[in-house]
């Protein structure tokens, strides 16, 4: 090689020849082994062969990603990493050019000089990702948890990365966007018995009918167990979080009288919830549950977020893990027995079997329901769907609950993804570093824009986990006209938590209107309106400051087409978050 440079960590590479192109050794190497490996494949001097200018394929992973062209040569390529595409800073920029011969003046000593460079180059690479990533254990380099998994499918036309600052050229990205956004008529829902043949065991374990006289869904199960043994010794919850298991403790030591005997035969009660806050992340999700929680006749599941439905009933516990068993239904199920029972009573005081509180609903307010559906590419076959899931979360939850109703809480998606970066961003967190990252993420999705549409780009897996903040999140309308593909819209509530800052005793008493929940009492209804704000944002961010004015800027445009559309759906200007709401 001629020169080295490193700009900007990005791939350039001129070469017009995609057959020379099949593999570069971009690998780390000593100046040494560079002259080495370059012997090896050059010709002896005055042979009369004429030297080659490609690489034989060494013993590294290093390869290009391209889609091919007319404009080849022209675009910078992506590289990619024992199968998956490698972070942005792990790019290098490359121009081979015609070796010089071995006995040249000053051939190792410039061979020497590459190899420093590519050195320090690496060095820089791996401080940077420390500084970066803070408190994550792996490197930039290490691909996304997915990736060493499955290889996901459909990779998008490659794609300069590198970090623009440019507020002009973020524009033209956006307008870029903009112009390729479609709302496609609702989607086709699939049959029932191709969601049977996917989730047999689920749709074995829960019946289609429940108890009648319940508002909840419930029914009974035989329980074929030793009542002298722990019924939840084997529940996965349990066994990866700490703070569940005082629950489960006390879950086993009544687990004996709520078990009612019929035709000599024990049976215990299992309940699903009769709502879902399903989203979304930032937006006030968890004041919400703080606050309904007060009303008696509602009841949760031991904890506010199971993501069993989007997480955990593929095995995922954390992103970061990669995939582990998956948890079982009945798993999921126990995690309402608590108030199941409440529902119960005491089958021992109570021979007629009739419920003690027939009136009381259960919810689960896991905020990754609405739109989380990444797990999808590696369980589902998706060869007859353009890159766009067979099935969706809401495909089975309407399956085997179709009375069920949802609430939905959303914000104005420009602060929701600050806030979003604030809370689960890490290290070295700033304005400057938000706008980095928002500019990234754009990039992502025109990219993959070109080559997909909306939802296949929504839904894209490789897309999602790629991005540094979750820009998707805020496509509230994509998400939004899927649900309504399965559910009616008279049993979906959509609030906006601007509204529920200025008035929450106004939107608790809509919530408790579309649950069919009685008056709270006084005592309670001052508490209702009393009780601060939960989980708001911590004094640390709050020191960070508001983001700057170009990347709000930016993303109010990127946001408005989406905006637009979801208040044409909902019939309400509101949901548009222009500057003035």
């Amino acid at each position: 090689m001629k020169r080295c440079n490193f700009p900007f960590f990005v791939a350039y590479v001129y070469e017009k020849d995609e057959s020379k192109l099949q593999s570069l050794p971009l690998r780390v190497a000593s100046a040494d082994e560079v002259a080495s490996a370059w012997a090896v494949t050059q010709p002896p001097p005055n042979s009369g062969l004429q030297q080659s200018r490609t690489m034989t394929h060494m013993d590294y992973k290093y390869t290009l990603l391209d889609s091919g062209g007319e404009d080849y040569g022209k675009r910078p390529l992506l590289l990619q990493v024992d199968q998956a595409p490698m972070n942005l800073f792990a790019v290098l920029q490359v121009r081979p050019e015609l070796p010089r011969r071995r006995g040249s003046p000053g051939y190792f000593r410039k061979v020497r000089l590459c190899g420093v460079l590519l050195g320090v180059a690496v060095t820089f690479v791996i401080m940077a990702s420390y500084v970066l990533t803070g408190d994550r254990k792996d490197l930039l380099l290490t691909p996304s948890p997915y990736h060493h998994l499955v290889n996901p499918p459909g990779t998008f036309s490659a794609f300069n990365l590198s970090l623009v600052k440019d507020y002009a050229h973020l524009q033209l990205v956006v307008k870029s966007i903009e112009s390729k956004v479609e709302f496609h008529a609702g989607r086709r829902p699939p049959e029932l018995e191709a969601l049977l043949r996917s989730e047999r065991h689920m749709f074995s374990v829960i019946p289609r009918q429940f108890l009648a006289g319940l508002r909840n869904p419930c029914w009974y199960e035989e329980y074929a167990g030793n009542v002298t043994s722990d019924p939840y010794r084997s529940n996965l919850y349990a066994r990866y979080a700490r703070s569940f298991r005082t629950v489960f403790q006390r879950l086993r030591s009544t687990f004996q009288k709520h078990l009612s005997s019929r035709d000599g035969k024990l049976y215990r009660i299992r309940c699903l919830p009769y709502f879902y806050i399903i989203g979304q992340p930032k937006c006030g999700t968890t004041d919400l549950y703080d606050r309904l929680r007060l009303h008696p006749d509602v009841k949760f599941s031991t904890f506010k977020e199971p993501h069993w439905w989007t997480r955990k009933r593929f095995g995922i516990i954390r992103l970061s893990e990669g995939f582990h068993d998956r948890y079982p239904v009945e798993d999921y199920l126990d995690l309402f027995d608590q108030a199941a029972h409440l529902i119960q009573g005491s089958p021992a005081a109570n021979d007629s079997e009739t419920p003690s509180r027939p009136n009381v609903i259960i919810g689960e307010a896991s905020a990754s329901t609405m739109w989380d559906n990444n797990a999808w590419v590696y369980f589902y076959d998706n060869a007859t769907t353009g890159g766009e899931p067979p099935f969706l979360i809401q495909d089975f939850v309407h399956a085997l609950q179709p009375d069920a109703r949802f609430i939905v809480m959303l914000r104005d998606p420009v602060e929701r993804l600050y806030s979003d970066y604030l809370y689960f961003g890490i290290a070295n967190k700033s304005a400057e570093d938000f706008h980095e990252k928002v500019s990234e993420s754009l990039q992502l999705l025109d990219g993959c824009l070109a080559d997909y549409t909306l939802r296949s780009c929504v839904y894209n897996t490789s897309v999602n986990n790629a991005m540094p903040v979750r820009l998707q999140v805020g496509l509230y309308v994509v998400y939004l006209l899927d649900w309504l593909s399965v559910f009616s819209r008279e049993q979906i509530l959509v609030l906006r938590l601007e509204d529920h800052a200025s008035n929450r005793k106004f939107t608790m008493h809509t919530v408790f209107r579309f649950l069919g929940l009685g008056p709270l009492s006084q005592s309670m209804e001052s508490e209702l309106n009393r009780s601060p704000a939960s989980n708001s944002r911590r004094p640390a961010d709050k020191n960070l400051g508001p983001m700057l004015p170009a990347t709000q800027h930016v993303l109010r445009h990127f946001y408005a087409p989406f905006n637009r559309k979801l208040a044409q759906v909902l019939h309400d200007d509101a949901f548009v978050w222009d500057s003035q709401t």
